[in-house]
């Protein structure tokens, strides 16, 4: 077995405004999530790219993670990710050889091929109904790494373009994925691997060992990396937890039926909700999204789900509406795991 090591903890933030909060305040909660994410010992903080969607304020990874990196001490910060058909190559490449100047050694460009967002909306980002239309990633993908590696072919016509007078300036990279295609860009140019669970749950671990059995290795990984990423709801107990997984599956269950338009469920409306005979059939599905129960009961599954998929990190999407249960859920998991504790 490959995940010898302590399993490692990670965050995955969407930046939702939970029970009406406003913008300014639910910024300010994913500021101290991950003030506290970093005390406590977890590995990274990415923060996801979404577009048009009303209830969640996370559309510049880039920028959200400039600010958390600055008042934070350890914790790697980064996306999950930057969707690249939606941003010029060189742009990415700028933007995060400054936040490697910034940061060193803390900055992670998680690199994602879909749009994050209706076909709408990606028009009004790329201006072009020709850039929406065609499928041109493996050329974005290939200079974003020119950018990085300053690898262009001699006769390119961006041979002489620079991202950073400073060369070493290049964050660790993932390409993220929920299907096959994000797993064979990752392992083919021997970059890390983040796998979205929650959105492919039977894709996981077959995917994950399948990347690790095609990875060449490179300079930035001369081993695999894997990441597993997930919805976790760990409380002192499985009836708690049970409570604060609530609002979460509701909410999936909506997106399942095609209802986009409610606001995220409170702790009380979720649990008071009465399910439709096709409600209950979605939210049955959607349970695989999540580990939930007492601590004890997310160990022991996040455990075996890592030995499953070969993997030494898991990354929580963070889905607990109620702060402080979102605090005390994220306590609990670093010390389940025994995540070094650091100074703040």
């Amino acid at each position: 077995m490959t995940n010898v090591a302590p399993l490692q903890l990670s965050i995955l933030d969407l930046a939702t405004m939970f029970n009406e909060e406003s913008a300014t305040e639910t910024l300010q909660n994913s500021t101290e999530l991950a003030q506290l994410a970093d005390r406590l010992g977890y590995t990274r903080y990415w923060f996801a790219e979404h577009h048009n969607a009303k209830y969640q304020m996370s559309t510049s990874p880039d920028l959200l993670g400039a600010h958390v990196a600055a008042l934070t001490k350890h914790i790697r910060i980064g996306s999950g990710g930057i969707m690249l058909p939606n941003h010029s190559p060189l742009k990415v490449a700028e933007n995060f050889s400054l936040l490697e100047a910034l940061h060193p050694g803390r900055i992670d460009l998680g690199i994602g091929r879909a749009p994050g967002t209706d076909g709408v909306t990606a028009l009004a980002l790329r201006r072009s109904r020709e850039a929406v239309t065609t499928y041109d990633f493996p050329e974005q993908f290939a200079e974003l790494l020119g950018y990085f590696h300053r690898n262009f072919p001699q006769e390119h016509p961006f041979q002489a373009i620079s991202a950073s007078p400073d060369s070493s300036l290049v964050p660790d990279m993932y390409m993220l994925g929920s299907s096959n295609g994000g797993m064979q860009f990752a392992a083919e140019y021997g970059l890390g691997f983040a796998f979205a669970a929650h959105i492919s749950p039977h894709l996981a671990v077959p995917m994950l060992r399948q990347y690790r059995e095609q990875f060449q290795p490179s300079a930035a990984f001369p081993q695999p990396k894997s990441i597993l990423a997930i919805i976790v709801i760990a409380a002192d107990t499985d009836e708690q937890a049970a409570y604060l997984a609530e609002p979460g599956i509701l909410q999936w269950t909506r997106w399942g039926t095609g209802n986009f338009k409610p606001s995220p469920p409170t702790l009380d409306e979720a649990n008071a909700h009465v399910y439709t005979q096709q409600e209950k059939m979605v939210r049955a599905e959607n349970l695989e999204r999540f580990v939930i129960g007492s601590v004890e009961t997310v160990k022991k599954k996040l455990t075996e789900l890592a030995s499953q998929a070969m993997v030494d990190e898991i990354m929580i999407l963070n889905m607990i509406t109620d702060k402080y249960s979102r605090h005390r859920s994220f306590r609990l998991l670093a010390e389940a795991f025994e995540l070094p504790q650091r100074d703040s």
